[in-house]
């Protein structure tokens, strides 16, 4: 896999992957789970940092991929805005994933 953009603010991150048609989004999520939190760990040596449970993933052709890059760019001004979990559920309903 190769990441094409990493960004975040301070309660959630992003991180833009081209995952090969070998590794599934969950084994993806696991790795980077599992790379970041030994990483973490040696660089801070604090047991503090851990990651949620669960995650959000969405697939996006090459066509998206400088538009996403945009998006998180811009997210601390974003959340000004739209919080986090406003966010979600926006993306959960347009998506007919969430109905409320």
């Amino acid at each position: 896999m190769k990441a094409l953009a990493v960004g975040g603010i301070a309660d959630h991150s992003h991180i833009l992957l081209s995952l090969p048609p070998t590794i599934t989004i969950a084994k993806a999520i696991q790795l980077v789970k599992a790379g970041s939190s030994k990483w973490m760990h040696e660089q801070t040596r604090s047991r503090r940092f851990e990651w949620q449970e669960g995650y959000g993933a969405f697939t996006i052709g090459a066509s998206q991929v400088s538009a996403t890059i945009r998006y998180m760019e811009n997210q601390q001004r974003h959340h000004r805005k739209t919080s986090v979990s406003e966010e979600w559920k926006m993306l959960l309903r347009r998506h007919a994933v969430f109905m409320d």
